[in-house]
């Protein structure tokens, strides 16, 4: 699956589009950070605004308003220049994986759903690295800038449960984020999501096969068709029902989210400590700090579906070399 990164052929894509890509992320980082420095200010002016009549000018308001249009208008296209970089560079490692398949494919045709595992689980591969992988660089990346300016911002400020302790807004943020992944992390242990996941893929898989078998032997039963679609069913309703006990604290979990920054601030806004600016700027920061520890909670139901393709890929492979192996001792053995 990494021979993307070790054979010369894709050295330049592999390495050279891996530093462009993150590259064109932290600048994309950046971005954010100056657009979370103009919610402080322009809501600020509107404060002021709002305080005293004219206290604002029309050229000033508009202003404001423009040099967001430029931040904006800079994240669009280099937010659509790295996506598009990004669908490119997965699928030349698509491309590294599926050659190597192609050379040993006279030793993985025998392996059960061997031609699924090259075409739809390596597409499938590709496709959620993509959103996986671009997800946690930037919320890496959102972290490390992010992280020192809550910090800043929460300084000398009263926080709920915390005081006025400088670290109390970070620690809140901590965790609660990390309180929640690791809930929902148990979560899926209980209800073996993961392994669901792979069961249903297998299912799946064997009722394919049987179809493409049946399109040119007349000799295959119906009932051996419902007896498999059966099995399909009856995995697909147990997903159902796990899924719906998952998303049940996942979906609790996410509305109280939208509160927590407020509740946090609460002695702060009630006591007037802070202006409207800084109130925006601290609640983004927090948000983008919050949304950043929460990848794992937030990526979850897609983190196990590319876990099930990593193992049904692995399986696949381990198959394949055990083939190759076989034959080379059975090679060497009549020589």
């Amino acid at each position: 699956m990494f021979r993307f990164f070790t054979t010369a052929k894709w050295a330049l894509w592999a390495w050279l589009g891996s530093f462009v890509i993150l590259s064109a992320l932290w600048v994309q980082v950046q971005i954010d950070v100056q657009i979370n420095e103009w919610f402080g200010d322009f809501y600020d002016m509107i404060q002021k605004a709002l305080g005293e009549p004219n206290a604002v000018t029309m050229t000033e308001y508009i202003g404001g308003l423009l040099s967001f249009g430029k931040l904006a208008a800079l994240a669009i296209t280099l937010g659509l220049a790295t996506s598009f970089l990004t669908s490119h560079f997965l699928f030349r490692w698509r491309t590294a994986m599926v050659e190597w398949y192609h050379e040993v494919y006279d030793k993985a045709r025998t392996i059960e759903g061997a031609a699924q595992r090259v075409q739809e689980d390596t597409i499938k591969f590709s496709r959620i690295v993509e959103s996986l992988g671009t997800s946690l660089i930037e919320s890496v990346l959102v972290l490390i800038e992010f992280f020192p300016i809550l910090l800043g911002l929460g300084a000398g400020i009263t926080i709920m449960w915390f005081g006025d302790w400088e670290y109390g807004l970070v620690t809140g943020a901590l965790i609660w984020a990390v309180g929640g992944t690791v809930l929902m992390i148990i979560l899926a242990w209980i209800l073996r999501l993961v392994g669901i996941e792979y069961d249903l893929q297998k299912k799946e898989a064997a009722y394919r096969k049987l179809l493409v078998i049946a399109e040119d032997d007349g000799t295959v039963r119906p009932k051996s068709l419902e007896e498999l679609f059966d099995d399909v069913r009856s995995i697909h309703f147990k997903s159902y029902a796990r899924y719906l006990y998952f998303n049940t604290g996942r979906l609790a979990y996410l509305q109280t989210n939208v509160l927590v920054a407020y509740i946090f601030l609460a002695p702060a806004i009630v006591g007037g400590m802070i202006s409207l600016g800084v109130m925006q700027q601290i609640i983004r920061a927090f948000g983008r700090v919050e949304g950043s520890m929460q990848y794992l909670f937030r990526s979850w139901p897609t983190i196990v579906e590319l876990a099930s393709v990593y193992k049904r890929l692995r399986e696949f492979e381990k198959a394949i070399n055990a083939n190759i192996e076989a034959e080379r001792k059975g090679t060497t053995t009549a020589s």
